[in-house]
């Protein structure tokens, strides 16, 4: 899944017209490697939640351009986890016993 998840990140990322030919999972997104602006962080976190169905926190941009690569993508993978987690906890209790 975080194979997924990555090269949906990085095709995000070239549509946004960001250069990703030499970045790797320990590129950062912020100021000391990709350099995303908050506005850009924003776009590729809304991109993410629309594809996979989560949601990032406005207060959490900050933290986001502190990862990298892999650490973005395997947060998004355990946000998943989680939504699909709660999702099914949901169900089973709104279910006839």
């Amino acid at each position: 899944m975080q194979d997924r998840v990555r090269e949906f990140v990085l095709a995000s990322l070239t549509e946004m017209q960001y250069d990703v030919s030499e970045v790797t999972g320990d590129t950062d997104l912020g100021p000391a490697g990709l350099d995303l602006e908050s506005l850009a962080l924003a776009e590729l976190s809304v991109q993410v939640e629309d594809e996979f169905g989560i949601k990032f926190d406005l207060d959490e941009m900050e933290t986001t351009a502190l990862m990298t690569l892999d650490e973005f993508t395997a947060d998004v993978v355990k946000r998943i986890a989680a939504s699909t987690t709660a999702a099914a906890a949901t169900a089973t209790a709104g279910s006839p016993a």
